[in-house]
């Protein structure tokens, strides 16, 4: 029977996709017009932060195209790249916005993208 080993890459995927399915954020926003907005670097750095505090694993490399627009349902994706080149989708949901504040949940995808070859 073979034996299947997992890197760390792998593992620290697994352990993203499978402990951090959904988890609820909030960040405080700067207000210059009538719809808050959180910054691509700023959303980037937040969900990076909360996966890593809700996986107990080292803060992942995160990436978000655009900055989020504080409207409730407005969804956006970034993107989890780990060190072999591998890569998650995170789906960013807003859930509310209270003020300049902008909650929103993050979802990890099931399965990670194998690197390219």
């Amino acid at each position: 029977m073979p034996l299947i080993r997992l890197s760390a890459t792998t593992s620290l995927l697994t352990a993203v996709a499978a402990g951090a399915l959904l988890v609820g954020c909030s960040a405080e926003v700067k207000v210059e017009k009538s719809t808050p907005k959180l910054s691509s670097d700023k959303l980037a750095t937040t969900v990076a932060e909360k996966l890593a505090a809700r996986t107990g694993q080292a803060k992942p490399n995160i990436t978000c195209p655009e900055d989020l627009e504080g409207k409730v349902d407005t969804t956006t994706r970034c993107k989890l790249t780990a060190d072999d080149g591998s890569t998650l989708g995170v789906t960013v949901t807003v859930t509310g916005v209270d003020g300049n504040k902008i909650n929103f949940d993050v979802k990890a995808d099931n399965t990670p993208t194998p690197a390219p070859s």
